[in-house]
């Protein structure tokens, strides 16, 4: 599986790290750094890569790949290729895609089974991250069981996890599109205490997504290259199993110690300022 994209839960915990150097300033309404991206406002339409685009709604914002790449490294993050990235209110959310070929819709989803194995690894995952110092990983449960919708072709779910040295959970909310030649990987960065909503809301925004023409589940023709692999692939193979296998693990190590409240406050604070920058009525750039 490609590390190209990030865990939700690594991004939205890396935020601290970075994005907390801004809060103070960004709360004061002052000049913020993500005020210098290249932002696209909407309601517009905003292309997703070469593949797809997505309706903005009001009061939102996007970033091309480059600027995106920016707004990662403000956030403490890697730089992520073949990134793009939305924000509206509280959250934000990474979107690119995976060109492996049409994934079969065919095969049925044991929730049960996916956590048993998402759990077994917790095991050789927790077993790395010990050699590099950094907590371990416990896979709790589904905040929401994988689900795949046959009429839209999105599959989501969202796994529930803690850290060694912190009970509280960290969920990790993801969606798949289902492409012809691959599918668009969304995922959301929020926080436990606005995830609910968030959720909704970032559903809502999903619902103007769309794959170009040519581009679309439906359009698959004999002779297009086909995945090795099905829908329960594409659960086992993100959620934690990703963050156990890279290095992105050191990114969030002190904020995992510095507890919710630290996270909850730099995430407010940064997305005020956004949210002042969305509502402002000058054109996108």
């Amino acid at each position: 599986m490609s590390t190209r994209w990030l865990c939700g839960l690594v991004m939205a915990l890396g935020l601290v790290m970075s994005g907390g150097l801004h809060a103070e300033e960004a709360a004061q309404g002052g000049k913020s750094p993500f005020d210098d991206l290249n932002w696209q406002k909407g309601p517009s339409e905003f292309k997703l890569g070469s593949r797809a685009s997505i309706q903005l709604p009001e009061r939102s914002g996007a970033l091309q790949e480059a600027d995106s790449n920016k707004f990662l490294e403000l956030t403490g993050n890697l730089p992520s290729p073949g990134t793009t990235i939305m924000v509206k209110g509280n959250w934000w959310a990474t979107f690119d895609f995976d060109d492996s070929g049409y994934v079969k819709d065919d095969e049925k989803i044991d929730a049960d089974a996916l956590l048993k194995t998402l759990k077994e690894s917790d095991g050789p995952s927790n077993e790395e991250r010990r050699k590099r110092g950094m907590p371990e990983l416990i896979t709790d449960g589904w905040y929401i069981q994988p689900h795949y919708d046959p009429k839209t072709k999105y599959l989501e779910w969202a796994l529930r996890l803690h850290a060694s040295d912190d009970p509280r959970p960290v969920i990790n909310y993801t969606v798949r599109m289902l492409g012809r030649s691959g599918y668009e990987r969304a995922v959301l960065v929020s926080s436990p205490e606005t995830l609910e909503g968030d959720v909704a809301e970032f559903k809502a925004a999903l619902a103007g997504f769309n794959f170009n023409a040519g581009e679309r589940y439906s359009e698959f023709k004999p002779g297009d290259r086909v995945a090795e692999f099905g829908l329960a692939a594409l659960v086992a193979g993100g959620a934690a199993a990703v963050a156990a296998k890279t290095g992105f693990w050191k990114v969030i190590v002190g904020a995992l110690a510095a507890g919710w409240k630290l996270i909850l406050a730099a995430v407010v604070a940064v997305f005020a300022g956004l949210g002042r920058f969305f509502k402002r009525g000058d054109s996108a750039r």
